[in-house]
């Protein structure tokens, strides 16, 4: 860099201060966007053209950082001693997935005839003379199967028996899910 150069830059600091001050107000900020403005003008002193206003070269680029930085703040938020974060919760999906787990295991402790009923009744939604046709049996029988798997089911969901943690189980119980939506969707 010249030395003409060099004492046009020096030469605009007091109106790069004045320009800063009145665009934010604050005498620290003004120094700062100043600073900042200086320091990415002799990054880029290799784009300045000698000869040209150095003064306004460099309000440029202080104005463009202001306002970049105003767009930045707009999407942060300020927080210093952590109040808001604080507040936010993340949904704990390890816990669901678990639930998943426990209802697969507890599914394959029911009798098959129990499980089929409720699963074709629950998850595919057939009525129970359909889930009677479907299974060759009578809607009373259906309806009976249905409500004692359901009690069972809930025993087991409230901890009556420790639920197996066998990927096989919990495989066998979503193919059947499966089948049963399956089954449903085709009706």
């Amino acid at each position: 860099m010249s030395a003409a150069v060099k004492k046009q830059f020096i030469d605009a600091i007091p109106a790069l201060r004045a320009f800063a001050r009145s665009l934010c107000g604050n005498a620290v900020r003004a120094d700062d966007l100043v600073q900042e403005a200086l320091t990415k003008a002799l990054a880029k002193i290799d784009s300045f053209q000698e000869g040209s206003n150095a003064q306004a070269w460099l309000i440029t680029i202080l104005r463009n950082q202001y306002f970049s930085e105003g767009r930045k703040r707009r999407r942060e938020v300020e927080d210093g001693e952590g109040h808001f974060a604080a507040t936010l919760v993340a949904p704990d999906h390890q816990h669901d997935n678990l639930e998943v787990k426990d209802l697969m295991s507890a599914l394959q402790m029911i009798a098959a005839e129990k499980r089929e009923a409720l699963l074709l009744v629950t998850a595919s939604g057939y009525s129970y003379e359909e889930a009677a046709e479907i299974m060759g049996s009578k809607p009373g029988t259906v309806k009976s199967r249905v409500s004692r798997a359901r009690a069972e089911l809930e025993e087991l969901m409230n901890g009556s028996q420790e639920l197996s943690a066998s990927p096989h189980v919990h495989s066998q119980s979503a193919r059947e899910i499966t089948t049963a939506f399956q089954r449903g969707a085709a009706a």
